[in-house]
């Protein structure tokens, strides 16, 4: 019997499959267009033809793993549930009202984003729940019945309860829902309590309306991609990654579509994690570009940079998430010249379809994709190992028309393009970095998608970055960090009290429940005792202050160790962050969280023999490309990725192809294959 574990990453310009074979290790790796229209198919697709070309007849699927852009796509194009909302008597305005900030301080034509819930499917129930759990008024039965029947009246798909301090006692929550799921029928009804369980009411107000806005969007799309998988052979439970870079069954998924929001990026932040940890670098920063956008993030000690609050499309978002930052520059972002007369790229992008003018489907706007074919560092003939063939010159002519506004040489306009974009990439790196007290120059820059190899060089250049660690498939590493990420469920809540000898007992008595949940989703997922790990931490600040940092919860019995270790992890987080603490000011702890994992088993790497530095056993035909450095094409090496060995050394200026992606090696630049087939780009000659 062969067991084989597959990821499919679905993405805004290609689906990404990546099949391992139990056995032997053996990764399989490629990719096919996306279908926007439905992304179920171009994922199905991708999985029979898995089963198909590697399976053979005593083929069994353990594993499907899939992230998926439905949530992101949803949200942002607006295109979710017709939604309604149950919230308390006086409270139906909290979504226009929010926090009263304004997203640009000095911009008086700013917009906010359309509320997901106009305000006439906005309806109160007299209900009050005081802050420290007494009930002033229980809502009405008869009242819930009266405005749940308007509400299936105005035709809603989905529903969301949101009370003040539910999150304290949910019992009027989850009554108020069981009355709307009576009355609803088939409509999607989501509480604020399942979504949620943290003080701040607007935060928790909008993501509940978040999640019930996608509610069916996310029920819709799992119901027709899990059958077409079953047709192509797959038995295997299927898991979706969430935000937070777990898994989590359709099941769960279709419940809590918010937890999927950035379910694509994470998987690639997983893959970069599993690499460093391979290689033994624990520092990287991560630089995923995509067709239609590149995102980045910061991975410290082996661990990534997480948040529990975002604002996503304007839409504040309070689950737990791998904290990515997201720019519009993408290899089908679009460069065009602004009402000043100034070259721009993104954040308009060609997408999937008709994607980049060299791709031959119907665009005729020059993008950043169409700047490397016409500079010739891609292929100027074909992409995907020949799967695509390339066009280069009708997106000269574009370029060329673009770069006559510009007053400027169609090469000048490709490198021009080039630069812009990589400005755009670099300032989002600096966002992660430099602005949260990290110096990129200590961390190593993982370029993954299938933009990424191609800009890194100048990219760490432009960051005085001066390692650069490519992985072995860049192109797919999102489909990649789904065979290696962990089922994971992130439990929390709310209980505010001073960190003080006298609070200990309630520390202990939060994570007890919070435990005891833990232990039941365990046991719900079936995950066996050796295979359940367990990080607790809490939200701590200042008392009087209205932000918090994320502190470890160490597991100590004392009740003296506990209470000088949680101080001392609180005040040496604030010292990183704003380099002092105030030791005489009082300490708050206000929110405890569980992360609970079910660790799956990894695939085992093993190091290759180093077989010299010679890497012409993997030259192709060399040929011109186009360097900005030394304004002119330069005959340039070209290797077939697939063929070069550990050990193997090239110097820059170099082009290394392969089928997911293209690694660029800037003049100055030397690129070694390390043990496991990653590359290596330092400064310095060979």
């Amino acid at each position: 019997m062969t067991n084989l574990r597959i990821g499919v990453d679905s993405g805004g310009t290609f689906t990404d499959v990546c099949l391992l074979d139990e056995a032997t290790g053996q990764f399989s790796v490629w990719k096919l267009s996306s279908t926007p229209h439905d992304p179920s198919e171009a994922i199905a697709e991708g999985a029979q033809e898995a089963v198909s070309r590697f399976g053979g007849d005593d083929a069994q699927v353990v594993f499907f793993g899939h992230g998926t852009t439905v949530a992101t796509n949803a949200l942002i194009q607006g295109r979710g549930a017709k939604t309604g909302l149950i919230t308390n008597d006086g409270f139906r305005d909290l979504l226009d009202l929010g926090r009263q900030t304004r997203p640009h301080l000095y911009d008086l034509q700013t917009d906010k984003p359309t509320p997901l819930v106009p305000r006439d499917r906005r309806l109160e129930v007299e209900e009050r729940l005081l802050y420290d759990g007494t009930v002033e008024q229980a809502p009405d039965d008869d009242a819930v019945r009266a405005q749940a029947r308007k509400l299936r009246e105005m035709g809603v798909e989905a529903a969301a309860v949101c009370f003040l301090y539910s999150f304290i006692d949910p019992t009027h929550e989850a009554r108020v829902t069981a009355i709307l799921e009576e009355e609803l029928g088939e409509s999607f009804v989501t509480a604020s309590h399942r979504v949620c369980p943290e003080f701040r009411e607007f935060e928790r107000l909008s993501t509940t309306v978040v999640n019930a806005f996608l509610g069916p969007v996310m029920r819709g799309y799992l119901e027709k991609l899990t059958p077409r998988l079953r047709e192509s052979g797959i038995d295997a439970a299927p898991h979706i990654t969430q935000s937070n870079g777990g898994t989590i069954t359709f099941e769960t998924a279709a419940t809590l579509p918010v937890r999927t929001v950035l379910s694509g990026p994470s998987t690639g932040v997983v893959g970069a994690l599993e690499t460093g940890r391979i290689v033994g670098t624990e520092d990287i920063i991560t630089f995923d570009m995509g067709g239609t956008s590149t995102d980045v993030s910061l991975i410290q000690g082996g661990r990534p940079e997480t948040t529990t609050e975002a604002i996503v499309h304007g839409y504040p978002l309070k689950v737990p998430m791998i904290d990515i930052h997201t720019v519009g520059a993408g290899g089908g972002s679009i460069a065009h010249v602004d009402s000043g007369g100034f070259l721009k790229v993104g954040p308009r992008s060609a997408g999937a379809a008709p994607g980049p003018i060299c791709y031959g489907l119907g665009n005729d706007e020059p993008t950043v994709t169409d700047a490397n074919v016409v500079m010739q560092v891609l292929n100027p003939t074909e992409l995907l190992g020949g799967r695509m063939q390339i066009d280069r010159d009708p997106a000269f002519r574009a370029i060329e028309a673009l770069g006559q506004k510009l007053g400027l040489s169609t090469l000048d306009t490709a490198a021009g393009i080039v630069r812009v974009v990589t400005a755009n990439m670099a300032r989002a790196i600096r966002l992660i970095s430099i602005q949260r007290g990290h110096d990129p120059r200590d961390y190593s820059l993982m370029p993954f998608g299938g933009g990424g190899p191609v800009h890194a060089g100048r990219l760490a250049r432009e960051l005085s970055m001066n390692r650069i660690l490519v992985p072995r498939n860049p192109g797919i590493l999102c489909a990649v960090g789904l065979l290696l990420t962990d089922l994971r469920h992130d439990l929390s809540v709310t209980r505010r009290m001073r960190l003080e000898a006298e609070s200990i007992g309630a520390i202990r008595g939060a994570m007890a429940g919070l435990l005891a949940d833990a232990e039941a989703w365990f046991e719900a997922e079936q995950v066996v005792p050796d295979r359940r790990r367990l990080v607790a931490s809490g939200d701590m600040r200042y008392a009087g202050q209205n932000y918090e940092l994320n502190v470890p919860v160490p597991d100590l019995t004392d009740d003296a160790a506990l209470l000088e270790a949680l101080t001392q992890n609180f005040n040496n987080a604030y010292d990183r962050l704003y380099d002092y603490t105030a030791a005489d000011e009082a300490i708050e702890i206000v929110t405890f969280r569980i992360e609970a994992y079910g660790v799956v088993e990894k695939p085992q790497f093993t190091a290759n023999p180093d077989s010299g530095p010679d890497p012409s056993a993997a030259a192709l035909a060399p040929r011109g490309v186009y360097m900005p450095e030394m304004n002119e094409f330069v005959e340039t090496p070209v290797f077939d990725r697939d063929r070069l060995q550990t050990g193997n050394r090239v110097a820059g200026p170099a082009v290394i192809e392969q089928m997911d992606s293209t690694t660029l090696v800037l003049p100055g630049q030397t690129a070694t294959v390390d043990a496991y087939h990653n590359l290596i780009i330092e400064e310095g000659a060979a």
